[in-house]
Protein backbone atom coordinates (compact mmCIF):
# COMPACT_ATOMS: atom_id res chain seq x y z
CA UNK A 1 0.00 0.00 0.00
CA UNK A 2 2.82 2.12 0.76
CA UNK A 3 4.31 1.44 -2.33
CA UNK A 4 1.19 2.53 -4.63
CA UNK A 5 1.18 5.20 -2.40
CA UNK A 6 4.68 6.68 -3.34
CA UNK A 7 3.73 5.59 -6.97
CA UNK A 8 0.35 8.16 -6.81
CA UNK A 9 2.29 10.96 -5.09
CA UNK A 10 5.28 10.91 -8.12
CA UNK A 11 3.01 10.83 -10.41
CA UNK A 12 0.62 13.71 -8.98
CA UNK A 13 3.64 15.88 -8.17
CA UNK A 14 4.99 15.23 -11.50
CA UNK A 15 1.35 16.22 -12.82
CA UNK A 16 1.43 19.89 -10.92
CA UNK A 17 5.39 19.95 -12.26
CA UNK A 18 3.74 20.14 -15.92
CA UNK A 19 1.14 22.47 -14.94
CA UNK A 20 3.04 25.28 -13.40
CA UNK A 21 5.73 24.88 -16.48
CA UNK A 22 2.99 25.30 -18.83
CA UNK A 23 0.58 28.55 -16.72
CA UNK A 24 4.51 29.78 -16.51
CA UNK A 25 5.56 29.20 -20.20
CA UNK A 26 2.16 31.02 -21.32
CA UNK A 27 2.41 33.85 -18.86
CA UNK A 28 6.12 34.70 -20.02
CA UNK A 29 4.86 34.74 -23.02
CA UNK A 30 1.80 37.00 -22.72
CA UNK A 31 4.28 39.35 -20.89
CA UNK A 32 6.63 39.56 -23.09
CA UNK A 33 4.63 39.42 -25.95
CA UNK A 34 2.48 42.56 -24.88
CA UNK A 35 5.73 44.24 -25.48
CA UNK A 36 6.48 43.00 -28.57
CA UNK A 37 2.91 43.28 -29.52
CA UNK A 38 2.61 46.38 -31.74
CA UNK A 39 2.66 45.81 -34.96
CA UNK A 40 4.95 48.46 -37.25
CA UNK A 41 3.44 49.87 -40.93
CA UNK A 42 6.17 50.69 -43.18
CA UNK A 43 5.45 53.42 -45.84
CA UNK A 44 3.99 52.27 -48.83
CA UNK A 45 2.30 49.43 -47.61
CA UNK A 46 -0.54 47.21 -48.82
CA UNK A 47 -3.20 45.29 -46.70
CA UNK A 48 -3.30 41.98 -47.60
CA UNK A 49 -7.16 41.14 -46.64
CA UNK A 50 -7.49 37.83 -46.10
CA UNK A 51 -11.16 36.70 -44.27
CA UNK A 52 -10.39 33.33 -43.28
CA UNK A 53 -10.84 33.58 -39.81
CA UNK A 54 -12.99 36.19 -38.83
CA UNK A 55 -16.79 35.29 -38.72
CA UNK A 56 -18.16 36.91 -35.88
CA UNK A 57 -18.79 41.02 -35.13
CA UNK A 58 -17.17 40.59 -31.59
CA UNK A 59 -14.42 38.60 -30.69
CA UNK A 60 -15.91 39.07 -27.24
CA UNK A 61 -13.90 39.39 -23.86
CA UNK A 62 -13.46 38.74 -20.16
CA UNK A 63 -14.26 40.34 -16.91
CA UNK A 64 -11.26 38.50 -15.10
CA UNK A 65 -8.09 39.75 -16.25
CA UNK A 66 -6.13 36.33 -15.92
CA UNK A 67 -8.42 35.03 -18.62
CA UNK A 68 -7.63 37.89 -20.60
CA UNK A 69 -3.91 37.22 -20.13
CA UNK A 70 -4.41 33.96 -21.10
CA UNK A 71 -7.01 34.49 -24.15
CA UNK A 72 -5.99 34.41 -27.72
CA UNK A 73 -5.64 38.40 -27.27
CA UNK A 74 -5.10 38.51 -30.65
CA UNK A 75 -8.21 37.69 -31.85
CA UNK A 76 -10.65 40.46 -33.56
CA UNK A 77 -14.15 40.55 -34.54
CA UNK A 78 -15.21 41.97 -37.85
CA UNK A 79 -16.12 44.91 -36.44
CA UNK A 80 -12.43 45.52 -35.69
CA UNK A 81 -11.74 45.22 -39.64
CA UNK A 82 -14.48 47.67 -40.75
CA UNK A 83 -12.74 49.94 -38.34
CA UNK A 84 -9.45 49.72 -39.86
CA UNK A 85 -10.62 49.96 -43.34
CA UNK A 86 -11.80 53.57 -42.35
CA UNK A 87 -8.80 53.79 -40.71
CA UNK A 88 -6.97 52.97 -43.19
CA UNK A 89 -8.47 55.71 -45.75
CA UNK A 90 -6.66 58.44 -44.58
CA UNK A 91 -3.18 56.45 -43.22
CA UNK A 92 -0.33 57.58 -46.12
CA UNK A 93 1.57 54.83 -44.98
CA UNK A 94 -1.49 52.67 -47.02
CA UNK A 95 -1.64 52.84 -49.99
CA UNK A 96 -4.07 49.61 -51.18
CA UNK A 97 -6.10 46.67 -50.32
CA UNK A 98 -5.52 43.61 -51.49
CA UNK A 99 -8.34 40.77 -52.09
CA UNK A 100 -6.20 37.67 -51.63
CA UNK A 101 -9.41 35.11 -51.53
CA UNK A 102 -10.07 32.78 -48.95
CA UNK A 103 -13.07 31.09 -48.13
CA UNK A 104 -14.97 33.17 -45.37
CA UNK A 105 -17.34 32.75 -43.13
CA UNK A 106 -18.97 36.18 -43.65
CA UNK A 107 -22.52 36.41 -44.05
CA UNK A 108 -25.18 38.01 -46.60
CA UNK A 109 -25.28 41.55 -44.26
CA UNK A 110 -21.77 41.33 -43.17
CA UNK A 111 -20.78 40.58 -46.65
CA UNK A 112 -22.81 44.15 -47.23
CA UNK A 113 -21.18 46.35 -44.79
CA UNK A 114 -17.29 44.83 -46.07
CA UNK A 115 -18.33 46.12 -49.38
CA UNK A 116 -19.30 49.30 -48.75
CA UNK A 117 -16.30 49.79 -46.65
CA UNK A 118 -14.36 48.73 -49.31
CA UNK A 119 -16.39 51.02 -51.71
CA UNK A 120 -15.45 54.18 -49.55
CA UNK A 121 -12.32 53.08 -49.53
CA UNK A 122 -11.55 53.48 -52.92
CA UNK A 123 -13.19 56.59 -53.36
CA UNK A 124 -10.08 58.16 -50.96
CA UNK A 125 -8.43 57.44 -54.36
CA UNK A 126 -6.56 54.42 -53.04
CA UNK A 127 -6.44 51.13 -55.19
CA UNK A 128 -8.52 47.66 -54.47
CA UNK A 129 -7.12 44.68 -56.28
CA UNK A 130 -8.64 41.20 -55.86
CA UNK A 131 -6.98 37.78 -57.08
CA UNK A 132 -8.37 34.06 -56.44
CA UNK A 133 -7.64 30.31 -57.78
CA UNK A 134 -11.62 29.73 -57.46
CA UNK A 135 -14.72 32.36 -56.95
CA UNK A 136 -17.30 30.86 -54.94
CA UNK A 137 -20.66 32.97 -55.77
CA UNK A 138 -20.66 34.58 -51.91
CA UNK A 139 -16.64 35.43 -52.37
CA UNK A 140 -17.43 37.11 -55.61
CA UNK A 141 -20.00 39.23 -54.52
CA UNK A 142 -17.41 40.90 -52.57
CA UNK A 143 -14.38 40.62 -54.61
CA UNK A 144 -16.67 42.68 -57.50
CA UNK A 145 -15.77 45.63 -55.50
CA UNK A 146 -12.26 45.93 -56.47
CA UNK A 147 -10.95 47.89 -59.36
CA UNK A 148 -8.84 44.96 -61.10
CA UNK A 149 -9.92 41.37 -60.78
CA UNK A 150 -7.82 38.68 -61.33
CA UNK A 151 -8.61 35.00 -61.53
CA UNK A 152 -6.29 32.31 -62.06
CA UNK A 153 -6.55 30.73 -65.70
CA UNK A 154 -7.43 27.53 -63.94
CA UNK A 155 -10.04 28.18 -61.83
CA UNK A 156 -13.19 28.98 -62.21
CA UNK A 157 -16.16 31.45 -61.09
CA UNK A 158 -19.43 30.56 -59.29
CA UNK A 159 -22.20 32.43 -60.11
CA UNK A 160 -25.50 31.13 -60.94
CA UNK A 161 -28.53 32.79 -58.84
CA UNK A 162 -28.99 31.71 -55.20
CA UNK A 163 -30.80 28.39 -53.94
CA UNK A 164 -31.65 27.53 -50.22
CA UNK A 165 -32.69 23.61 -49.20
CA UNK A 166 -34.77 22.35 -46.77
CA UNK A 167 -34.71 18.66 -45.50
CA UNK A 168 -37.97 16.98 -43.97
CA UNK A 169 -38.51 14.21 -41.63
CA UNK A 170 -41.73 13.58 -41.70
CA UNK A 171 -41.29 9.83 -43.46
CA UNK A 172 -38.11 8.89 -41.73
CA UNK A 173 -40.40 9.84 -38.26
CA UNK A 174 -42.88 7.74 -39.54
CA UNK A 175 -40.47 4.56 -40.39
CA UNK A 176 -38.60 4.98 -36.77
CA UNK A 177 -41.08 6.02 -34.69
CA UNK A 178 -39.52 8.36 -33.32
CA UNK A 179 -42.22 11.51 -33.89
CA UNK A 180 -41.73 15.25 -32.66
CA UNK A 181 -45.11 16.77 -31.66
CA UNK A 182 -45.24 20.06 -32.81
CA UNK A 183 -47.03 23.35 -31.49
CA UNK A 184 -46.91 26.40 -33.30
CA UNK A 185 -48.40 29.83 -33.84
CA UNK A 186 -47.73 31.34 -37.28
CA UNK A 187 -48.49 30.02 -40.25
CA UNK A 188 -44.89 30.83 -41.92
CA UNK A 189 -43.57 29.54 -39.14
CA UNK A 190 -41.68 26.99 -41.03
CA UNK A 191 -38.60 26.38 -38.11
CA UNK A 192 -41.09 22.71 -37.42
CA UNK A 193 -42.27 22.16 -41.26
CA UNK A 194 -39.98 19.50 -41.68
CA UNK A 195 -41.55 17.20 -39.27
CA UNK A 196 -45.32 17.88 -40.31
CA UNK A 197 -44.82 17.62 -43.91
CA UNK A 198 -42.79 16.19 -46.33
CA UNK A 199 -42.56 19.12 -49.16
CA UNK A 200 -42.89 22.65 -48.53
CA UNK A 201 -46.01 24.17 -48.06
CA UNK A 202 -47.28 27.09 -50.18
CA UNK A 203 -46.97 29.61 -47.60
CA UNK A 204 -42.94 29.02 -46.99
CA UNK A 205 -42.14 28.10 -50.22
CA UNK A 206 -43.65 32.01 -51.16
CA UNK A 207 -41.58 33.63 -48.08
CA UNK A 208 -38.83 31.73 -49.13
CA UNK A 209 -39.05 32.77 -52.57
CA UNK A 210 -39.28 36.54 -51.89
CA UNK A 211 -36.17 36.18 -49.25
CA UNK A 212 -34.41 34.90 -52.11
CA UNK A 213 -35.43 37.22 -54.61
CA UNK A 214 -34.54 40.32 -52.11
CA UNK A 215 -31.13 39.50 -51.35
CA UNK A 216 -30.33 38.41 -55.34
CA UNK A 217 -31.38 41.82 -56.37
CA UNK A 218 -29.47 43.41 -53.60
CA UNK A 219 -26.36 41.04 -54.53
CA UNK A 220 -26.98 42.27 -58.42
CA UNK A 221 -26.83 45.87 -57.63
CA UNK A 222 -23.86 46.23 -55.91
CA UNK A 223 -22.16 43.90 -58.82
CA UNK A 224 -23.97 45.85 -61.76
CA UNK A 225 -22.53 49.22 -59.70
CA UNK A 226 -19.02 47.83 -59.65
CA UNK A 227 -18.72 46.10 -63.07
CA UNK A 228 -21.39 48.42 -65.02
CA UNK A 229 -23.23 45.35 -65.85
CA UNK A 230 -26.73 45.89 -66.38
CA UNK A 231 -28.87 43.35 -63.65
CA UNK A 232 -30.77 42.05 -66.75
CA UNK A 233 -27.54 41.11 -68.40
CA UNK A 234 -26.32 39.39 -65.27
CA UNK A 235 -29.47 37.38 -64.36
CA UNK A 236 -28.69 36.15 -68.09
CA UNK A 237 -25.21 34.89 -66.73
CA UNK A 238 -26.49 33.31 -63.73
CA UNK A 239 -28.97 31.65 -66.04
CA UNK A 240 -26.79 30.46 -68.71
CA UNK A 241 -24.17 29.61 -66.53
CA UNK A 242 -21.79 32.16 -69.00
CA UNK A 243 -19.04 32.91 -66.00
CA UNK A 244 -18.18 29.33 -65.44
CA UNK A 245 -15.14 29.47 -67.09
CA UNK A 246 -12.35 31.87 -66.75
CA UNK A 247 -12.46 33.28 -70.35
CA UNK A 248 -16.18 33.20 -70.30
CA UNK A 249 -16.07 34.98 -66.91
CA UNK A 250 -13.92 37.96 -68.66
CA UNK A 251 -15.64 37.67 -71.90
CA UNK A 252 -18.73 39.22 -69.74
CA UNK A 253 -16.55 41.37 -68.02
CA UNK A 254 -17.29 39.89 -64.35
CA UNK A 255 -13.23 39.84 -63.97
CA UNK A 256 -10.80 41.41 -65.82
CA UNK A 257 -7.50 39.87 -65.96
CA UNK A 258 -6.16 36.08 -66.35
CA UNK A 259 -3.31 35.83 -64.63
CA UNK A 260 -1.39 33.55 -62.11
CA UNK A 261 -0.68 35.07 -58.72
CA UNK A 262 2.82 36.22 -59.69
CA UNK A 263 1.38 38.07 -62.52
CA UNK A 264 -0.80 39.49 -59.91
CA UNK A 265 1.63 40.71 -57.32
CA UNK A 266 3.73 42.79 -60.48
CA UNK A 267 0.79 44.54 -60.50
CA UNK A 268 0.81 45.88 -57.14
CA UNK A 269 4.46 46.09 -57.28
CA UNK A 270 3.86 48.73 -60.65
CA UNK A 271 1.02 50.45 -58.66
CA UNK A 272 3.36 51.31 -55.51
CA UNK A 273 6.02 52.18 -58.30
CA UNK A 274 8.74 49.14 -56.61
CA UNK A 275 10.91 46.89 -58.33
CA UNK A 276 9.84 43.48 -59.92
CA UNK A 277 12.92 41.95 -58.15
CA UNK A 278 12.10 43.65 -54.99
CA UNK A 279 9.44 43.12 -52.36
CA UNK A 280 6.90 45.24 -51.63
CA UNK A 281 5.54 46.36 -48.50
CA UNK A 282 2.37 44.27 -46.55
CA UNK A 283 0.35 43.81 -43.94
CA UNK A 284 -2.32 41.57 -43.07
CA UNK A 285 -5.66 43.06 -42.05
CA UNK A 286 -5.67 40.90 -38.81
CA UNK A 287 -2.52 42.79 -37.48
CA UNK A 288 -3.48 46.36 -38.82
CA UNK A 289 -6.48 45.84 -37.08
CA UNK A 290 -5.19 45.12 -34.02
CA UNK A 291 -2.99 48.10 -34.06
CA UNK A 292 -5.65 50.68 -34.87
CA UNK A 293 -8.04 48.76 -32.17
CA UNK A 294 -5.13 49.48 -29.72
CA UNK A 295 -4.14 52.99 -30.53
CA UNK A 296 -7.53 54.80 -32.13
CA UNK A 297 -8.93 55.41 -28.84
CA UNK A 298 -10.63 58.80 -28.28
CA UNK A 299 -9.02 60.67 -25.43
CA UNK A 300 -10.49 63.72 -25.73
CA UNK A 301 -13.69 63.07 -24.62
CA UNK A 302 -15.04 61.63 -21.48
CA UNK A 303 -18.73 60.62 -23.47
CA UNK A 304 -18.85 57.27 -24.84
CA UNK A 305 -21.25 55.16 -26.60
CA UNK A 306 -21.26 51.21 -25.19
CA UNK A 307 -21.74 48.86 -27.98
CA UNK A 308 -23.75 45.23 -27.11
CA UNK A 309 -23.06 42.75 -29.44
CA UNK A 310 -25.84 40.12 -29.43
CA UNK A 311 -24.75 37.14 -31.29
CA UNK A 312 -25.38 33.65 -32.40
CA UNK A 313 -28.48 31.79 -31.04
CA UNK A 314 -30.31 32.84 -27.78
CA UNK A 315 -30.47 30.89 -24.49
CA UNK A 316 -30.06 30.65 -20.92
CA UNK A 317 -27.11 31.00 -19.15
CA UNK A 318 -23.63 33.58 -19.11
CA UNK A 319 -23.37 33.27 -22.78
CA UNK A 320 -20.46 33.50 -25.11
CA UNK A 321 -19.36 34.77 -27.77
CA UNK A 322 -21.71 32.47 -30.01
CA UNK A 323 -24.70 32.53 -27.89
CA UNK A 324 -26.43 34.96 -26.27
CA UNK A 325 -27.13 34.44 -22.61
CA UNK A 326 -29.61 36.40 -20.39
CA UNK A 327 -26.47 36.73 -18.15
CA UNK A 328 -23.80 38.42 -19.40
CA UNK A 329 -26.82 40.69 -21.77
CA UNK A 330 -28.72 42.03 -18.96
CA UNK A 331 -25.18 42.44 -17.15
CA UNK A 332 -23.61 44.47 -19.92
CA UNK A 333 -27.11 46.62 -19.87
CA UNK A 334 -27.12 47.60 -16.11
CA UNK A 335 -23.43 48.64 -16.57
CA UNK A 336 -24.43 50.74 -19.43
CA UNK A 337 -26.96 52.14 -17.62
CA UNK A 338 -25.46 53.04 -14.12
CA UNK A 339 -22.12 54.50 -16.13
CA UNK A 340 -22.36 57.96 -16.37
CA UNK A 341 -19.46 58.67 -19.10
CA UNK A 342 -21.97 56.30 -21.60
CA UNK A 343 -24.20 58.77 -22.78
CA UNK A 344 -26.26 56.08 -25.43
CA UNK A 345 -26.16 52.29 -26.17
CA UNK A 346 -25.53 50.50 -29.99
CA UNK A 347 -27.29 47.08 -29.81
CA UNK A 348 -25.73 44.76 -32.44
CA UNK A 349 -27.95 41.90 -33.24
CA UNK A 350 -26.88 39.30 -35.08
CA UNK A 351 -29.36 36.60 -34.22
CA UNK A 352 -31.41 33.80 -35.81
CA UNK A 353 -33.66 33.74 -32.21
CA UNK A 354 -34.07 30.84 -29.56
CA UNK A 355 -34.96 30.85 -26.12
CA UNK A 356 -38.17 33.07 -25.89
CA UNK A 357 -38.27 33.96 -22.29
CA UNK A 358 -34.30 34.42 -22.04
CA UNK A 359 -35.36 37.25 -25.69
CA UNK A 360 -37.96 38.44 -22.77
CA UNK A 361 -35.27 38.96 -20.22
CA UNK A 362 -32.96 40.99 -22.63
CA UNK A 363 -36.09 43.20 -23.33
CA UNK A 364 -37.19 43.86 -20.49
CA UNK A 365 -33.67 45.62 -20.17
CA UNK A 366 -34.05 47.66 -22.94
CA UNK A 367 -36.89 48.90 -22.12
CA UNK A 368 -35.77 49.87 -18.22
CA UNK A 369 -32.25 51.59 -19.82
CA UNK A 370 -34.43 53.38 -22.69
CA UNK A 371 -36.44 55.17 -19.80
CA UNK A 372 -32.32 56.63 -18.50
CA UNK A 373 -30.10 56.96 -22.01
CA UNK A 374 -31.27 56.17 -26.23
CA UNK A 375 -30.58 52.41 -27.41
CA UNK A 376 -30.25 52.12 -30.96
CA UNK A 377 -29.88 48.53 -32.79
CA UNK A 378 -27.05 47.81 -35.87
CA UNK A 379 -29.03 44.50 -37.30
CA UNK A 380 -25.91 42.64 -38.79
CA UNK A 381 -26.64 39.18 -41.01
CA UNK A 382 -29.74 38.07 -38.70
CA UNK A 383 -32.30 39.39 -36.45
CA UNK A 384 -35.43 37.21 -36.53
CA UNK A 385 -37.69 35.88 -34.14
CA UNK A 386 -35.91 35.64 -30.85
CA UNK A 387 -33.62 38.30 -32.22
CA UNK A 388 -36.02 41.01 -33.59
CA UNK A 389 -38.24 40.07 -29.93
CA UNK A 390 -34.94 41.49 -28.30
CA UNK A 391 -34.66 44.77 -31.17
CA UNK A 392 -37.90 45.60 -31.59
CA UNK A 393 -38.44 48.32 -28.48
CA UNK A 394 -35.20 50.56 -29.66
CA UNK A 395 -35.41 54.12 -30.15
CA UNK A 396 -34.13 53.58 -33.61
CA UNK A 397 -33.52 50.53 -35.83
CA UNK A 398 -31.45 50.08 -38.43
CA UNK A 399 -30.79 46.75 -40.84
CA UNK A 400 -28.73 46.07 -43.82
CA UNK A 401 -30.55 45.66 -47.25
CA UNK A 402 -30.07 41.98 -46.96
CA UNK A 403 -30.10 41.27 -43.14
CA UNK A 404 -32.49 38.92 -42.09
CA UNK A 405 -35.43 39.99 -39.90
CA UNK A 406 -39.00 39.13 -38.96
CA UNK A 407 -40.22 36.17 -38.02
CA UNK A 408 -42.36 37.40 -35.31
CA UNK A 409 -43.83 33.49 -34.13
CA UNK A 410 -43.04 30.95 -31.45
CA UNK A 411 -43.40 27.15 -31.61
CA UNK A 412 -42.61 24.36 -28.97
CA UNK A 413 -41.20 20.93 -30.11
CA UNK A 414 -42.26 17.74 -27.71
CA UNK A 415 -39.87 14.25 -28.27
CA UNK A 416 -41.79 11.94 -28.79
CA UNK A 417 -41.11 8.08 -28.45
CA UNK A 418 -44.30 6.05 -27.93
CA UNK A 419 -44.52 4.48 -31.40
CA UNK A 420 -40.74 3.33 -31.53
CA UNK A 421 -41.05 1.73 -27.60
CA UNK A 422 -44.30 -0.07 -28.92
CA UNK A 423 -42.30 -1.22 -32.22
CA UNK A 424 -39.49 -2.63 -29.85
CA UNK A 425 -41.73 -3.84 -26.99
CA UNK A 426 -40.98 -1.26 -24.48
CA UNK A 427 -44.03 -0.67 -22.70
CA UNK A 428 -44.06 2.03 -19.51
CA UNK A 429 -46.57 2.68 -17.13
CA UNK A 430 -46.76 6.20 -14.89
CA UNK A 431 -47.52 6.87 -11.26
CA UNK A 432 -49.16 10.59 -10.85
CA UNK A 433 -50.40 12.34 -7.67
CA UNK A 434 -52.29 14.42 -10.58
CA UNK A 435 -53.98 14.32 -13.84
CA UNK A 436 -50.98 16.60 -15.76
CA UNK A 437 -48.73 16.04 -13.43
CA UNK A 438 -46.01 14.46 -16.03
CA UNK A 439 -45.20 14.31 -19.62
CA UNK A 440 -44.06 11.54 -20.82
CA UNK A 441 -42.05 10.64 -24.30
CA UNK A 442 -43.27 7.00 -23.95
CA UNK A 443 -46.93 7.88 -24.48
CA UNK A 444 -49.35 9.31 -26.90
CA UNK A 445 -49.48 13.41 -26.55
CA UNK A 446 -52.92 13.95 -25.17
CA UNK A 447 -55.21 16.60 -26.62
CA UNK A 448 -55.40 18.23 -23.50
CA UNK A 449 -51.74 18.29 -22.46
CA UNK A 450 -51.38 19.87 -26.29
CA UNK A 451 -54.68 22.35 -25.96
CA UNK A 452 -52.63 23.45 -22.49
CA UNK A 453 -48.93 24.29 -24.31
CA UNK A 454 -51.02 25.61 -27.06
CA UNK A 455 -52.31 28.37 -24.70
CA UNK A 456 -48.31 28.83 -23.68
CA UNK A 457 -47.71 28.86 -27.01
CA UNK A 458 -50.76 31.55 -27.90
CA UNK A 459 -49.85 33.80 -24.46
CA UNK A 460 -46.04 33.97 -25.46
CA UNK A 461 -46.98 34.85 -29.45
CA UNK A 462 -49.45 37.89 -27.95
CA UNK A 463 -46.96 39.02 -25.74
CA UNK A 464 -44.27 39.18 -28.30
CA UNK A 465 -47.14 41.01 -30.80
CA UNK A 466 -47.74 43.38 -28.15
CA UNK A 467 -44.14 44.51 -27.52
CA UNK A 468 -43.45 44.41 -31.38
CA UNK A 469 -46.42 46.76 -31.64
CA UNK A 470 -45.57 49.07 -28.80
CA UNK A 471 -42.08 49.71 -30.03
CA UNK A 472 -42.97 49.87 -33.35
CA UNK A 473 -46.22 52.11 -32.73
CA UNK A 474 -48.44 50.16 -34.35
CA UNK A 475 -51.63 47.94 -33.76
CA UNK A 476 -51.51 45.05 -32.79
CA UNK A 477 -53.56 43.75 -35.96
CA UNK A 478 -51.12 45.55 -37.87
CA UNK A 479 -48.46 43.46 -36.30
CA UNK A 480 -50.25 40.23 -36.63
CA UNK A 481 -50.42 40.86 -40.13
CA UNK A 482 -47.11 40.85 -40.73
CA UNK A 483 -46.15 38.53 -38.54
CA UNK A 484 -47.22 34.59 -38.65
CA UNK A 485 -43.24 33.57 -38.70
CA UNK A 486 -42.62 35.16 -41.71
CA UNK A 487 -39.48 36.16 -42.77
CA UNK A 488 -38.07 39.74 -44.23
CA UNK A 489 -35.37 41.05 -45.34
CA UNK A 490 -34.12 44.65 -44.44
CA UNK A 491 -35.23 46.52 -47.44
CA UNK A 492 -38.64 44.42 -46.91
CA UNK A 493 -38.63 45.26 -43.06
CA UNK A 494 -38.42 48.88 -43.56
CA UNK A 495 -41.20 48.89 -46.17
CA UNK A 496 -43.84 47.31 -43.47
CA UNK A 497 -42.40 49.42 -40.65
CA UNK A 498 -40.42 46.64 -38.90
CA UNK A 499 -37.18 48.83 -39.05
CA UNK A 500 -36.36 52.48 -39.71
CA UNK A 501 -33.39 52.75 -41.66
CA UNK A 502 -31.36 51.20 -44.05
CA UNK A 503 -27.57 51.31 -42.63
CA UNK A 504 -24.44 49.70 -41.23
CA UNK A 505 -23.14 50.04 -37.62
CA UNK A 506 -21.39 53.11 -38.11
CA UNK A 507 -24.65 54.67 -39.15
CA UNK A 508 -26.09 53.41 -35.51
CA UNK A 509 -23.56 54.51 -33.71
CA UNK A 510 -24.27 58.28 -35.67
CA UNK A 511 -27.68 58.33 -34.74
CA UNK A 512 -27.50 57.38 -31.22
CA UNK A 513 -24.82 60.30 -30.83
CA UNK A 514 -27.42 62.36 -32.20
CA UNK A 515 -29.90 60.85 -29.43
CA UNK A 516 -27.55 61.50 -26.92
CA UNK A 517 -26.77 65.14 -27.87
CA UNK A 518 -22.83 64.56 -28.04
CA UNK A 519 -20.76 64.88 -30.70
CA UNK A 520 -17.46 63.64 -30.27
CA UNK A 521 -17.64 60.50 -28.66
CA UNK A 522 -15.42 56.75 -27.93
CA UNK A 523 -16.75 53.47 -27.76
CA UNK A 524 -16.60 50.98 -25.02
CA UNK A 525 -17.67 47.03 -26.23
CA UNK A 526 -19.34 44.54 -24.48
CA UNK A 527 -20.31 42.06 -22.94
CA UNK A 528 -17.56 40.75 -20.72
CA UNK A 529 -17.82 37.04 -20.16
CA UNK A 530 -17.65 35.33 -16.83
CA UNK A 531 -15.46 32.84 -17.69
CA UNK A 532 -12.70 30.59 -15.94
CA UNK A 533 -10.03 28.13 -16.55
CA UNK A 534 -11.96 25.15 -17.53
CA UNK A 535 -13.22 27.11 -20.76
CA UNK A 536 -10.02 27.80 -21.37
CA UNK A 537 -8.73 24.25 -21.18
CA UNK A 538 -10.93 23.41 -24.07
CA UNK A 539 -9.32 25.38 -26.81
CA UNK A 540 -5.88 23.39 -26.10
CA UNK A 541 -5.19 20.38 -28.65
CA UNK A 542 -4.99 17.58 -26.38
CA UNK A 543 -8.58 19.16 -24.88
CA UNK A 544 -10.52 19.30 -28.32
CA UNK A 545 -14.29 18.78 -27.77
CA UNK A 546 -16.22 15.87 -29.28
CA UNK A 547 -18.06 18.21 -31.53
CA UNK A 548 -14.11 19.22 -33.28
CA UNK A 549 -13.27 15.15 -33.76
CA UNK A 550 -16.53 14.83 -34.64
CA UNK A 551 -16.51 17.49 -37.40
CA UNK A 552 -13.31 16.34 -38.61
CA UNK A 553 -14.59 12.63 -39.05
CA UNK A 554 -17.99 13.60 -40.88
CA UNK A 555 -16.83 16.45 -42.78
CA UNK A 556 -18.35 19.71 -42.86
CA UNK A 557 -21.49 18.76 -44.84
CA UNK A 558 -22.90 15.78 -42.66
CA UNK A 559 -21.64 16.97 -39.82
CA UNK A 560 -24.46 20.17 -40.69
CA UNK A 561 -26.85 17.50 -40.81
CA UNK A 562 -26.16 16.09 -37.43
CA UNK A 563 -26.25 19.56 -36.20
CA UNK A 564 -29.83 19.95 -37.33
CA UNK A 565 -30.99 17.56 -35.49
CA UNK A 566 -28.84 18.35 -32.40
CA UNK A 567 -30.34 21.49 -32.43
CA UNK A 568 -33.87 20.19 -32.55
CA UNK A 569 -32.81 18.00 -29.51
CA UNK A 570 -31.86 21.39 -27.52
CA UNK A 571 -35.23 23.17 -28.36
CA UNK A 572 -36.34 23.20 -24.81
CA UNK A 573 -39.21 25.71 -23.51
CA UNK A 574 -41.61 28.17 -26.21
CA UNK A 575 -39.30 29.00 -29.06
CA UNK A 576 -39.15 32.32 -30.73
CA UNK A 577 -36.68 30.92 -33.32
CA UNK A 578 -36.12 31.70 -36.95
CA UNK A 579 -37.77 29.14 -39.51
CA UNK A 580 -34.85 27.99 -41.33
CA UNK A 581 -31.14 28.77 -42.26
CA UNK A 582 -30.02 30.67 -45.78
CA UNK A 583 -26.60 30.98 -46.98
CA UNK A 584 -25.38 31.87 -50.82
CA UNK A 585 -24.64 28.64 -52.57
Amino acid sequence: MRFLGNVMATIIGIFVFFMLLFFGIVLLGAIFGEESEGVTVKSNSVIELNLKDICYDYAGKYKDPWMEVFSEKKSIGFIDIINAIEKAKTDSDIKGISILNEDSSLGLAQSKELRDALESFKKSGKFVMAYSNDFSQRDYYLNSVANTIYLNPAGDLDFKGLSTEVMFFKDLQEKSGIKMEVIRHGKYKSAVEPFLENKMSDANREQTTALLNSVWNSVLTDISASRHISIDRLNEIATGLLARTPEMAKENKLIDIIAYEDVYHDAIKKALKVEKDEDYNKVSISDYAQKIATTSINTSTDNQIAVIYAQGEIASGEGDVNTIGEGSMRRSFQEARKDKNIKAIVLRVDSPGGNALTSDLIWREIELTKKVKPVVVSMGNYAASGGYYIACNANTIFAEKNTITGSIGVFGVLPNFSQLSTKIGINTEQVMTNENANYSPFVPLSQKFKGVTLESIERVYKTFVSHVAEGRKLTVAQVDSIAQGRVWTGTEAKRIGLVDKIGNLNDALKEAAALAKIKDYSTQNFPEYEKNFSDLFAKLPFAKSKEALIKEELGEENYFVLQQIKKVQLQRGIQARMPFEISIQ
